[in-house]
């Protein structure tokens, strides 16, 4: 039987698996399956009174939507936070590709390579070259 975090993960990671598809398509349909799937986050965090819930992902879901369709002052800001935020690695790649997020690709490794030895092939056979 899923538990709560369970299904608080399979929720979230669909979210977010919607806002990229919105950032795709712009469409109001996607606009519309982040909303529902914000409420549904939103009612799972629980309710402090009989008409108070939290309201945190629907909130946010309408800054990240706004600022993906270019209507929002400082969108740059508020979508490289969230993407920073992605755990996935490929998910967070795809929403940055997606926004058209340049992202930085990891310094090459600076590690210290073995020094060239020139007598490494000493004593082997040379090769012959082959002749057809």
């Amino acid at each position: 039987m899923p538990t709560s975090t369970d299904e608080s993960h399979r929720l979230l990671r669909a979210w977010q698996l919607a806002l990229l598809r919105f950032a795709v398509t712009l469409d109001q349909a996607d606009r519309l399956n982040i909303a529902a799937i914000a409420a549904e986050l939103d009612r799972l965090g629980g309710r402090r009174s009989a008409d108070d819930t939290l309201h945190f992902f629907r909130r946010t879901s309408s800054r990240l939507c706004a600022a993906i369709g270019g209507q929002l002052q400082g969108a740059d800001a508020t979508l490289e936070c969230f993407c920073k935020q992605i755990e996935e690695p490929r998910l967070r790649l795809a929403f940055a590709a997606a926004i058209g997020l340049a992202q930085s690709d990891p310094a090459p490794s600076t590690a210290v390579r073995p020094k060239q030895r020139p007598d490494l092939f000493r004593g082997l056979p040379s090769r012959a070259s082959a002749s057809l």
